[in-house]
């Protein structure tokens, strides 16, 4: 099963660079670009430079974003900006932060992996993927040959062996210890004993691992790994090329945090939000929430899921309720999926919401050019908008649970794009690895 593997890991120089927070940025598919300006701003050595460069007018094939990437890696390691770690090691990660004012521990683990065709279900995927962002990292690659930000992968610790591995390390001295104003803060220790070593990798070497965060980079470096063998067939089995950084979270970690990824719709034509309640009705049990309601919030986050029905939340249809969805028969709307998915797939709430309510009830696909879908991770910002006017429709989605992805991905199905939400991501630049 997977291949894990210690490294040199390349990170900021702590002597030189104090200030943490203007130096480490996020991962690349989150920047937006007003972000990304101000991280240029924030400090001449964030790491945004590296993980997700601005493209300039003048670009060209030879000097563009990723070239400069590329030179800025290079520059930063000859004036110690960034240093390497003399021996390999596992890093284990303690990232700590707040989410609705309660404290969250995440731990996890960040090694190498070797990479493995998804046939081999080694790694496991559990949503699809685009091409653009795929082609952005994969120039990226090329270019700099580093992952400048880890894959989120899961694993099951059985027994609770690495646990308590790791329950150990966390008396030692950290490598770093990165703390910040708001609450949020970072740890990490270097495992480099072998003994420690051998037995984590021993304990996850019988197991598959499952993608949270991270496809499109998984995907290109499986493209990458193929180009560069494809150019030099005699490069040894070892080159660092056929491994990818990767962040291990177990899947009951306290800290493993899913937020569900709410629709946001508009550009629906007023005829078709005319009929929508009455297909609702066909199918859907409907009951009102009056918005006002005391503890309207609160219970929406206990909404019990029925074992054989589905319960959504939609808002919109009025400006005063929301509209609780029971479907009592999963079975009847499931012909309204692409037939090649798992059963389990079609009875997800975020499949009946994609499929049905959107394509099937609101034409999203049929009028890709005037109706557009935008996602919220906070169901009061969702309704809010809606609100607010900036969109017609909020339907609510109840958080994926960690065991669902596993299911998911072990028949060898995909959950629709954007239906989880692994909070927070992981940040770019705490470790870099090198595939030199």
């Amino acid at each position: 099963m997977a291949e894990i593997r210690p490294f040199r890991a390349v990170h900021y120089n702590q002597a030189l660079l104090k200030d943490w927070p203007a130096v480490i940025c996020p991962v690349y598919d989150i920047i937006s670009p007003q972000q990304q300006q101000e991280l240029y701003q924030k400090s001449e050595y964030n790491f945004v430079r590296l993980e997700f460069g601005r493209d300039l007018p003048q670009d060209t094939a030879s000097d563009n974003k990723y070239t400069r990437a590329a030179a800025t890696l290079e520059q930063w390691l000859r004036q110690g900006v960034l240093v390497t770690d003399s021996q390999p090691a596992i890093y284990l990660y303690g990232q700590f932060f707040i989410h609705q004012g309660r404290e969250y521990r995440r731990r996890s683990l960040t090694v190498r992996v070797r990479v493995e065709e998804w046939d081999r279900m080694v790694v496991r995927p559990h949503e699809s993927t685009m091409a653009e962002p795929k082609t952005d990292r994969l120039s990226l690659l090329w270019a700099i040959q580093a992952n400048t930000s880890a894959i989120l992968a899961l694993y099951e610790d059985r027994g609770r062996q690495i646990a308590a591995l790791l329950d150990k390390q966390t008396r030692g001295r950290p490598l770093f210890d990165l703390k910040s104003v708001n609450g949020d803060g970072h740890k990490v220790w270097a495992i480099t004993e072998s003994e420690a070593i051998s037995r984590i990798t021993a304990s996850l070497a019988d197991q598959p691992l499952y993608i949270a965060d991270g496809h499109h980079r998984y995907e290109s470096a499986l493209t990458y790994r193929r180009q560069r063998r494809d150019a030099v067939p005699s490069d040894p089995p070892d080159a660092p090329y056929n491994f990818v950084m990767m962040t291990l979270v177990e899947f009951a970690d306290p800290g493993l945090l899913i937020l569900p990824p709410h629709r946001l719709i508009r550009g629906i034509p007023k005829s078709t939000l005319s009929e929508l309640r009455a297909k609702l009705e066909v199918f859907f049990a409907i009951e009102k929430w009056p918005l006002k309601t005391h503890g309207v919030w609160a219970r929406l986050d206990e909404l019990p899921r029925g074992k054989n029905e589905n319960k959504l939340v939609l808002f919109g249809l009025d400006r005063e309720n929301l509209f609780l969805l029971r479907l009592p028969d999963p079975a009847a709307v499931s012909q309204m999926m692409p037939y090649f998915h798992s059963e389990l797939y079609k009875k997800l709430d975020v499949s009946i919401i994609d499929h049905v309510l959107l394509e099937e009830f609101l034409a999203l696909n049929r009028d890709k050019e005037k109706v557009s879908l935008a996602y919220s991770y906070d169901c009061q910002d969702a309704v809010n908008r809606v609100l607010n006017q900036e969109y017609q429709l909020a339907f609510l989605l109840n958080p994926i649970k960690p065991e669902t992805v596993k299911a998911i991905a072990d028949v060898g199905d995909k959950m629709p794009r954007k239906s989880t939400y692994f909070y927070p991501k992981l940040p770019a630049g705490l470790i870099v690895n090198r595939l030199v």
